[in-house]
C-alpha cells in the first residue's frame, strides 16, 4: 500500500527525498506469493513503481523459482531484457543436490548472484541444505542475498569466504549482524528494515558504509520507507551514494 499524506493523496516522493537517487536496489522480486494478498509483480508493473520512486535499477529474483519451479522461473528471469534488471538466480534449498547443479548452471550463464528463501521453503540455517549450498556459492564466486534471521543465518556462511547480503535484517538485531560481520569482511546487509532513528549511522561506524546495500523488496513492501531513512540519515554525502547503489554493484560486479 503506498503511503500517503495527510490529505489522502501520494506522498511526493521527489520533494520528500531531495537529490537522492538509487542506482542499485539490491531487493527486488518480480512475480506473487500465492499464499498472501498482494501486487501480482509483473515485471512491467514493478520497474515503473521503481522509477516512481527514483530507483533506477534493481537486482531482480523471481518468485516463480523460488516457490514454483527453479530452472523455468530462472530462465524466465534471465530472458527479461530491460536494461534496469539485474538477474539473480534462485535455488531450492530443499533440494541441496539439484540447488548446487542450478548454482553452476547459472554462473555458467554469468549470473552474479543467488538469492535465497529459507523461511518460503521451511529451511533452517542449521540445515546440511543451507551449508552446502553457502559452500558452492562461495567456491563459484556467486554473491549470496538471503532472507532470514540473522542471528542465525550468518553461520552458515562464516568461515568460507562468502560475500552475503543479509536482506531481513532488523534493527532490533543489528547488534548481533554487527558483531558477526566484524570477522567477516564479506558480511554486508540490506537497510530495509534498518529505520530506527540510528540504526545506518551506527552500522556505518562500527563497520563502514561499505557494509550497507540499499533494498526495498518492492513491489512487497513500501519502497518509500528505507528511502526516507536514508535520505534523512546522518551520512556523509558520499557514504549515502555508495548505500544507494555504489556499495551493490561493487559486491555484484565482482570487486572485492
Amino acid at each position: 500500500m503506498a503511503i500517503k499524506d495527510e490529505t489522502g493523496m501520494p506522498f511526493d516522493a521527489g520533494r520528500l527525498l531531495g537529490g537522492l537517487e538509487v542506482s542499485l536496489d539490491v531487493d527486488v522480486l518480480f512475480g506473487a506469493y500465492p499464499d498472501r494478498d498482494g501486487p501480482p509483480g509483473t515485471p512491467g508493473s514493478v520497474l515503473a513503481l521503481l522509477e516512481q520512486h527514483r530507483i533506477r535499477s534493481a537486482a531482480v529474483a523471481s518468485l516463480r523459482a523460488a516457490l514454483f519451479d527453479v530452472r523455468s522461473g530462472n530462465d524466465e528471469l534471465l530472458a527479461e531484457t530491460a536494461p534496469e534488471v539485474v538477474p539473480v538466480g534462485a535455488v531450492d534449498l530443499r533440494d541441496p543436490v539439484g540447488a548446487a547443479r542450478e548454482l553452476e548452471r547459472l554462473a555458467a550463464k554469468g549470473v552474479r548472484a543467488v538469492r535465497l528463501f529459507p523461511e518460503e521453503q521451511g529451511v533452517e540455517a542449521g540445515f546440511p541444505s543451507v551449508r552446502h549450498v553457502a559452500r558452492r556459492a562461495a567456491r563459484l564466486g556467486l554473491v549470496v542475498l538471503t532472507g532470514g534471521d540473522v542471528r542465525r543465518f550468518w553461520q552458515p556462511f562464516a568461515g568460507i569466504e562468502a560475500r552475503v547480503v543479509f536482506l531481513d535484517t532488523h534493527f532490533y538485531h543489528l547488534g548481533d549482524f554487527l558483531v558477526a560481520a566484524a570477522d567477516e569482511p564479506g558480511f554486508h546487509t540490506s537497510t530495509r528494515l534498518l529505520n530506527s532513528p540510528d540504526a545506518l549511522e551506527l552500522a556505518a561506524a562500527e563497520l563502514g558504509a561499505d557494509r550497507l546495500l540499499f533494498g526495498s523488496r518492492t513491489p512487497h513492501y513500501e519502497p518509500l520507507v528505507p528511502l526516507l531513512r536514508l535520505a534523512t540519515s546522518g551520512l556523509k554525502p558520499d557514504e549515502a551514494a555508495a548505500v544507494a547503489g555504489g556499495n551493490a554493484r561493487r559486491l555484484l560486479g565482482g570487486e572485492s
